[in-house]
């Protein structure tokens, strides 16, 4: 959905627009799809059945209006106006691929315009809004959390740099639940070493998201599985330090008084490298 004051703008504009339409009625035989169809109408004509089109519900149509301004009228006042807008139509329609182009044309001629910063968040949807579910191709996860992040450096004064932070942190999350799902699948098959190696992932490079505690505590399951009880010691003090009211705390705990050991920081290896960067912040 378009956000903010500019969405309740552009509504109201739909909607003062929408039925005072005297051209391009759609009579019976007119086909505005046809080669030169369109030319003889004005530039301020073809975005207000771009309008109406959005008004009624027929996305795809209206997309198609206001790119036949872009095309037809490219040097007109209204034809900046109309590439967002088929941004937008395109993107409420869920033709994700043509409102990224339109999108990314905005910005690359007005980058300095005040909807710069709506063409950029559009652009981002256009991934973001394709992630649905942790076993996707984490390529656009990758591609929205770049997007998004330009929303959120470029323009962070803008309407749209709140909603793209919420998301960001949303995609980054996802990201962590995929290398989680992989390394539990690891795990309940004995391949404790490639299990590690995606909690690793979890705990080094996602350290912020909801999943760490979890990871951490997989990472005591398959590290005394291993027989490597330092890791699993170290591993359940950086889960105690930081997320002692678990379950997952409380989990490791117990796993390690069965095995005759408690939580402590032994070795030297990269958890104990976590522990003094996180808990005593030695960075160096």
């Amino acid at each position: 959905m378009i956000g903010g004051q500019r969405g309740n703008a552009l509504r109201t504009l739909f909607a003062s627009a929408a039925f005072g339409l005297t051209v391009l009625s759609g009579c019976g035989g007119f086909d505005p799809r046809a080669d030169g169809a369109l030319e003889t109408y004005t530039p301020e004509q073809i975005f207000e059945r771009g309008e109406f089109e959005l008004n009624r519900g027929r996305e795809d149509d209206a997309g198609f209006y206001f790119g036949e301004v872009e095309r037809l009228y490219p040097y007109a006042s209204i034809a900046k106006r109309a590439l967002i807008m088929q941004a937008y139509a395109y993107h409420l329609d869920k033709n994700y691929e043509e409102s990224r182009s339109a999108a990314q044309r905005y910005l690359d001629f007005y980058p300095a315009e005040e909807d710069a910063a709506y063409a950029a968040y559009l652009l981002a949807l256009s991934y973001y809004d394709q992630i649905d579910e942790v076993g996707r191709d984490q390529g656009l996860t990758f591609r929205a959390l770049q997007a998004l992040r330009v929303v959120i450096e470029q323009y962070p004064d803008s309407e749209y740099a709140q909603s793209a932070i919420l998301k960001f942190d949303l995609a980054f999350d996802h990201l962590a639940s995929k290398e989680m799902e992989i390394g539990r699948y690891y795990l309940k098959r004995g391949h404790y070493a490639a299990a590690v190696n995606r909690f690793r992932v979890v705990v080094e490079q996602y350290q912020t998201t909801s999943h760490t505690p979890e990871a951490l505590h997989r990472l005591v399951e398959a590290y005394l599985s291993l027989g490597l009880t330092d890791e699993a010691q170290t591993a359940a003090a950086i889960l105690g330090h930081n997320y002692q009211s678990t379950e997952w705390y409380q989990d490791s705990y117990d796993l390690l008084t069965q095995a005759g050991l408690r939580p402590g920081v032994l070795g030297n290896n990269w958890l104990t490298a976590i522990y003094r960067q996180t808990v005593k912040g030695e960075w160096l």
